[in-house]
């Protein structure tokens, strides 16, 4: 996406797996959103974001510039339902798509109270394939580095986590994957925009982001309170955690440079 200020990412995550195929961690804006922006996204959105309608950077057209076909993502794994992560469902519509109970409740529960705010924010566009959306399962009491309430996605067999990160959405949560090397990391998805926000003493936020934040959380309080959560989690646990947000784009550049 393109602010007036800056630059900003929709940050997807592909995991291949050796029994369950690819699966991919929220899914940007999809190719149908690219064709027709207004109709699919929301012209106000869109003249707003602004988003860059470039093809190539679909998750769509990466993976298959990778040497896969859409049907071998067989998972996606959602942070939350709001449109710049959701864009790219009818592209794999096939695929079994996990969100946190929380998130699963607030979009198809009408007796909540985030109802109608959730299920607005999920773009009928990108749910008209009729998704197989699937809550996650929390079978006991969970807790990922002191995080509580840690879900485990129904039908995979690897080791992934979505870590509730409440406060952007009803039941955002964050994406916990293990490495070879016995590190994490975590898709923090929303729960903060720029990494001085977690990286810096005091927090700094980006001012073109700010506005953004603020008027897409549910709960502001929760909210800050993750970011202290997510702080903390930086700070004692580098070596073991490797954090970052969805729409970072210094964050990208580092993660993706080149290493040896």
């Amino acid at each position: 996406m393109v602010n007036r200020e800056l630059a900003v990412v929709c940050h997807c995550l592909l995991i291949e797996t050796e029994a369950e195929g690819l699966v991919l961690v929220d899914t940007g804006l999809g190719t149908a959103d690219l064709k027709h922006p207004d109709r699919s996204l929301g012209a106000d959105w869109v003249a707003y974001a602004r988003p860059a309608l470039d093809p190539e950077e679909s998750a769509l057209r990466q993976v298959l510039r990778l040497g896969y076909a859409p049907q071998d993502v067989r998972h996606i794994v959602l942070t939350h339902l709001h449109r710049d992560h959701t864009g790219g469902l009818p592209d794999f519509p096939d695929a079994r798509v996990h969100v946190h109970p929380d998130e699963y409740q607030a979009v198809t529960d009408s007796a909540t109270a985030h109802h109608r705010h959730s299920l607005d924010r999920f773009m009928p566009a990108h749910r008209a394939h009729e998704p197989l959306l699937t809550p996650a399962s929390v079978d006991e009491p969970t807790e990922w580095f002191g995080f509580p309430g840690v879900a485990r996605p129904q039908g995979l067999s690897c080791e992934l986590l979505l870590v509730p990160l409440p406060g952007h959405s009803a039941g955002h949560a964050g994406v916990a994957v293990p490495g070879d090397d016995g590190r994490w990391l975590l898709h923090a998805g929303d729960a903060y925009m720029y990494h001085g926000e977690i990286g810096r003493t005091p927090p700094l936020s980006h001012p073109a982001l700010d506005p953004v934040q603020q008027g897409a959380q549910t709960e502001a309080a929760a909210r800050l309170a993750t970011r202290d959560r997510l702080r903390a989690l930086h700070r004692n646990h580098a070596g073991e955690v490797t954090v970052f947000s969805a729409h970072d784009p210094w964050e990208l550049a580092l993660l993706t440079e080149p290493t040896g």
